[in-house]
């Protein structure tokens, strides 16, 4: 555990995530597992379709629901006002675990765009890029990847003890370093070049091609067009909405925080909160990714319903049959009964 006795101490930011933290994470985990469960039923049942896409979005929601599992920890964490009360591994992982949802996420969120994209524009051509095969090792290789360049998290410390005069106390914090150190802004300035810069790219490559081939198939009606567009659009806006501004306030501050004089300035304050607003508003991509990959498109929802339809008949079938057990064991006590 290090203690940092130079650290600025950000009363301000103690008090704003206390109460804006919690309510954040408290509104994902409500909807975002019974949400992503339900994706990854949905999406199983797409992989037995034969479709590959069910193995993107399969990885997408267990990646969403790895990351939700921390956030009571986080909960606890920002209305203790930033004051890590668990173990050292414990911080350790929880970090770990977040950065790997956001950049996994990333990471899958360009395969279904890619897969869209060959599709839509190239039916025909390239087969062997849309097999259930290729999608299962392609995922595979994500995960291990994502794991390997985040690895660097469970090995350094990132257990920090902040003091702030003006309070007299002492925060413990986890991975909230101000300011950054080397190895993390290294890290950092990888991953928004790998995890962030390339795949939006590679997104509004593929959803620009996906829009003009739709908007000139004169065999789609128009409805379904304009259906599939808004969808287009949606799906890029909360792309960029939701990892944008974390990405850039990480940028800023990997930049100015690389000068280790820059400790006391007012500048780095400021960019540090909105730093901290951006981590909690990045949760939101785990509500955002089941509602819009499984549960807009017809084919989803038709899956969901559908799954909802067996889950019921087996509910009631397990009911009917604990009914018929209740009948005949009451109907043979009171033969019994009769007989003595």
């Amino acid at each position: 555990m290090k203690r940092n006795m130079g650290s600025v101490c950000i009363e301000e930011q103690h008090d704003l995530d206390h109460y804006l933290f919690p309510i954040i994470y408290i509104v994902v985990i409500i909807i975002s597992i019974p949400a992503n469960i339900g994706s990854l039923c949905v999406s199983l049942l797409q992989v037995k379709k034969n479709n590959e896409l069910g193995i993107y979005l399969f990885s997408l929601s267990l990646s969403d629901l790895l990351y939700t599992s921390t956030l009571p920890l986080w909960i606890n964490y920002t209305w203790n006002k930033d004051n890590w009360t668990f173990s050292t591994n414990l911080c350790k992982g929880s970090a770990f675990l977040m950065y790997l949802n956001f950049y996994s996420s990333t990471a899958f969120l360009t395969c279904i765009a890619l897969d869209r994209y060959l599709a839509v524009v190239y039916p025909l051509k390239f087969p062997y890029l849309r097999t259930r095969r290729f999608a299962f090792v392609v995922s595979l290789s994500i995960w291990g990847l994502e794991t390997v360049f985040n690895a660097a998290m469970l090995w350094e410390e990132e257990i920090t003890i902040e003091y702030c005069d003006a309070e007299n106390s002492s925060f413990t914090l986890c991975y909230d370093k101000y300011p950054l150190e080397e190895w993390q802004i290294n890290l950092n300035l990888f991953r928004t070049c790998a995890g962030y810069a390339l795949p939006l790219v590679i997104i509004l490559f593929c959803n620009q091609k996906v829009y003009k081939a739709v908007r000139h198939n004169q065999a789609t009606e128009d409805g379904e067009k304009e259906r599939i567009i808004k969808l287009l659009v949606s799906i890029t806006l909360t792309f960029i909405l939701c990892f944008t501004p974390f990405h850039v306030t990480v940028l800023v501050r990997s930049i100015l925080e690389r000068d280790v004089n820059f400790r006391g300035h007012q500048t780095g304050k400021q960019t540090y909160k909105i730093y901290r607003i951006t981590v909690a508003l990045t949760s939101l991509n785990c509500i955002a990714d089941p509602i819009l990959y499984c549960f807009v498109t017809e084919t989803g929802r038709s899956d969901l319903w559908n799954i909802l339809k067996f889950c019921t008949r087996k509910l009631s079938k397990s009911r009917r049959q604990r009914k018929g057990i209740l009948f005949v064991s009451t109907k043979e006590s009171v033969e019994l009964e009769v007989l003595e």
